[in-house]
């Protein structure tokens, strides 16, 4: 089967409002180009908020405003939607940092809440050294692959990246495409963040679709950009550098049975 996807790219605006309309404005490019399955960036609409714990609990069911909007678009374009993530309020003190999909009724079909916070020690060009996702975050805890329309799909987010076994977890559940929405810093980004995708498609044979805000001139906290969607034998389909707007890509799945048939990883696998 054959699909058209997109990773919008975006740059954090001053507001929520703003943020929202730079998102619309690329859904609906996306939608004039026939995307079936777009992917925003992580915490698209709330980048440089600091009150999480009173977003998440305005988002913390389907009258959240964000969530409303993203159901909006998801029904409008009738795409699928992986809509970066938003703070949702649980049990917990602090909210998850929650990956949400919609399907092309702008129903809410499934969730993922980001497993690994970053929490480092990175500097670069005099850009913020110190990050601690774990005070405004609680961890998720389950991995979650999601049947679409078209194959299954792999949810997760940013610094997952690093930890290969849970990319190697869903492409034993038969995920065929992984998400990636992404607020990758530019002091990390310009060194792993591409061969991090890309080796996240050879070694589970999938294809990665990477949507990333972007701010590399940022004096404080500078972010990559980069957005890119990569093939299950590592190829990058399409890219960005620092622009806005919509990376695009026809995908064949039928090239995941084919790569997987000449190099049989999963059945050499010893460990």
């Amino acid at each position: 089967m054959k699909l058209t996807v997109a990773a919008i790219q975006l740059k954090p605006e001053k507001t929520i409002d703003a943020n929202l309309r730079s998102a619309e404005g690329f859904l609906k490019d996306c939608a004039d180009a026939g995307v079936q399955l777009a992917v925003l960036p992580e915490n698209f609409a709330h980048y440089g908020q600091t009150d999480f714990l009173q977003i998440g609990r305005d988002e913390s069911d389907d009258q959240g405003p964000v969530r409303r909007f993203l159901s909006d678009q998801a029904a409008r374009h009738r795409m699928w939607l992986v809509a970066g993530t938003i703070p949702v309020a649980g049990l917990n003190p602090r909210p998850y940092s929650r990956s949400l999909l919609f399907n092309p009724l702008g129903e809410e079909v499934d969730h993922y809440d980001k497993i690994h916070l970053f929490d480092v020690d990175v500097a670069a060009q005099g850009q913020q050294a110190a990050y601690r996702e774990s005070d405004d975050f609680s961890p998720g805890k389950r991995v979650a692959a999601v049947d679409t329309d078209f194959v299954r799909l792999g949810l997760t987010v940013c610094y997952d990246l690093r930890f290969a076994e849970l990319y190697q977890q869903l492409a034993q559940a038969d995920a065929h495409i992984i998400a990636v929405p992404a607020a990758f810093t530019a002091a990390t980004g310009q060194h792993h963040w591409e061969v991090l995708l890309r080796a996240r498609a050879i070694e589970n044979q999938v294809f990665m679709i990477g949507a990333n805000l972007v701010d590399r001139a940022n004096s404080k906290r500078g972010l990559w950009g980069g957005s890119m969607i990569v093939d299950p034998w590592g190829t990058v389909l399409a890219s960005f550098e620092d622009e806005v707007g919509s990376v695009i890509a026809e995908l064949d799945t039928a090239m995941i049975g084919s790569v997987r048939a000449k190099i049989p990883v999963d059945k050499h696998r010893r460990l």
